[in-house]
């Protein structure tokens, strides 16, 4: 399913938004998403449906998905989920098209995240992709922790390719490869993600990178010489998951990505008018 001619690009306003302090009024948020919906991304990461304890700058995604104008626009709105609850939530609004959970091969990190084990959050997974199929939705796998992890839990590529296969085995056509703290090697994700994209034909195999300055160019040409294809990113490079660690590590940013393919002449469907206003307008709300 992967394609040398094309790169499926996903952006994420929710992870570049979530671990802000200060709160981002709603009617910002959404101003900001609707410009992203005319750049041309493939899907648009843009809210969750958790607790608005654990994710309090994302207590307002029902609100922001009302106020967003998908009249012309050919994204696909993904929102992520954590739990059964949310993903009955989440499947009640038909403007969402993916469901995306976090699915930790780190026991630690999954029970932060989502307070499951491992083999209890397979389980979810069972439940949440009948309740998606039911609505029409489709469910996307982020293997959280894919290459790693600081928590001293049991890593490597077995680890990692066996769960992928576990989850493909029911039904799953997408998976994306989460660096989620951002110590991925550019060996371990040209290894993980060349595996996995040769083993599972018929799954979409992305990457979730997080990245510094320093960092993103050696980590995205180790996945793009992989022959992966879907990357997420999101624009200014902010982001992170609060629930792994205290300081944050950004996001792949989109600037760079679009950069790095246009360098390559790599199609990736963003138009470039669009995109710069998308840019212009990250300026005020990432600063």
């Amino acid at each position: 399913m992967q394609s040398a001619e094309r790169v499926y690009v996903t952006e994420c306003p929710r992870d570049a938004m979530q671990g802000l302090a200060d709160f981002i009024p709603t009617a910002l948020k959404a101003k900001y998403i609707n410009k992203l919906l005319k750049v041309g991304f493939d899907v648009i990461d843009f809210g969750s449906f958790v607790s608005p304890k654990a994710i309090p700058q994302l207590k307002d995604t029902q609100e922001v998905l009302e106020s967003l104008d998908l009249s012309n626009t050919q994204s696909q709105l993904l929102a992520i989920i954590a739990n059964k609850r949310g993903c009955e939530n989440a499947v009640k609004f038909s403007q969402i098209d993916l469901l995306g959970y976090p699915f930790s091969v780190s026991e630690t990190f999954q029970l932060r995240n989502t307070n499951k084990t491992i083999s209890g959050s397979f389980e979810l997974v069972k439940e949440m992709v009948e309740i998606a199929h039911q609505s029409d939705k489709e469910l996307v796998i982020y293997l959280s922790m894919a290459y790693g992890n600081p928590y001293n839990d049991p890593w490597n590529a077995d680890i990692v390719t066996g769960w992928a296969h576990e989850i493909a085995k029911l039904g799953i056509k997408r998976i994306a490869l989460a660096d989620t703290v951002g110590i991925a090697s550019p060996e371990d994700i040209f290894g993980v993600t060349s595996m996995l994209i040769n083993e599972l034909k018929d799954v979409m195999i992305g990457v979730h990178l997080h990245c510094s300055p320093e960092t993103w160019e050696k980590k995205v040409n180790a996945a793009f010489n992989a022959g992966c294809r879907r990357f997420d990113s999101a624009l200014k490079g902010y982001g992170g998951c609060p629930m792994a660690e205290d300081e944050l590590v950004g996001n792949l940013a989109t600037e760079l990505l679009v950069q790095y393919l246009t360098e390559k002449s790599v199609e990736h469907g963003i138009r470039k008018p669009e995109f710069e206003e998308a840019l212009t307008a990250a300026n005020n709300i990432f600063n």
